[in-house]
């Protein structure tokens, strides 16, 4: 990692957007750059959720499917971890790789739902470019995780409900043979069963 690469690193990490654009600006090669974790400048930035700085390295063509060690990439873990505006941005202005998938095989789709962040579900549905039905290591959709690993209260319901909408498959099964449906009923989560059984 070269002087400026480092540099640009630590202003991201401290939030400097001035030192951010004078970095680009002198040395635009330093943007996909890493530290010792395998983290570029616009996974940092998600990480920390700084949404301007995030969006002048988009801007700046950095890779939003570039993967750290534990294979998260700023798109991966935009879905995941529910920063919103920055996923946003990166589905207009980025390129996401709908194919990359994070350490359990999973697309962007598959944790957003899981961890409830619906308002990243609704847009990864309304842009319309990744796999619904996506299948991670363990067989899970979305729609199984948004049931099986959670609660059943009502962000989940909400996001069945989305998930409904946009056509996602009721039939698939996890690697145990159960479906979305099973698991509402061992689960006893009758709201979300009915939404499975229309």
């Amino acid at each position: 990692m070269d002087e400026l690469s480092g540099e640009l690193i630590e202003a991201v990490e401290g939030n400097d957007l001035v030192t951010v654009k004078e970095i680009i600006a002198i040395q635009p090669d330093a943007i996909n750059q890493t530290n010792s974790q395998g983290e570029s400048p616009l996974l940092i930035a998600t990480h920390n959720n700084s949404l301007e700085i995030a969006k002048v390295l988009i801007d700046a063509k950095a890779d939003v499917n570039q993967q750290d060690q534990i294979q998260d990439s700023p798109f991966l873990y935009a879905g995941a971890e529910g920063k919103t505006e920055i996923l946003a941005y990166m589905l207009e202005h980025g390129q996401p790789d709908q194919s990359i998938v994070n350490r359990y095989g999973g697309n962007a789709l598959i944790p957003a739902a899981e961890k409830g962040h619906l308002a990243n579900v609704k847009l990864l549905l309304e842009d319309g470019r990744l796999d619904i039905n996506h299948q991670n290591n363990f067989g899970y959709t979305a729609l199984i995780e948004a049931v099986a690993l959670r609660d059943g209260s009502q962000v989940y319901l909400e996001i069945v409900q989305e998930l409904l909408k946009y056509n996602a498959d009721k039939t698939l099964r996890d690697h145990s043979g159960r479906t979305a449906e099973d698991c509402a009923k061992e689960l006893g989560y009758d709201r979300i069963l009915q939404e499975l059984q229309k």
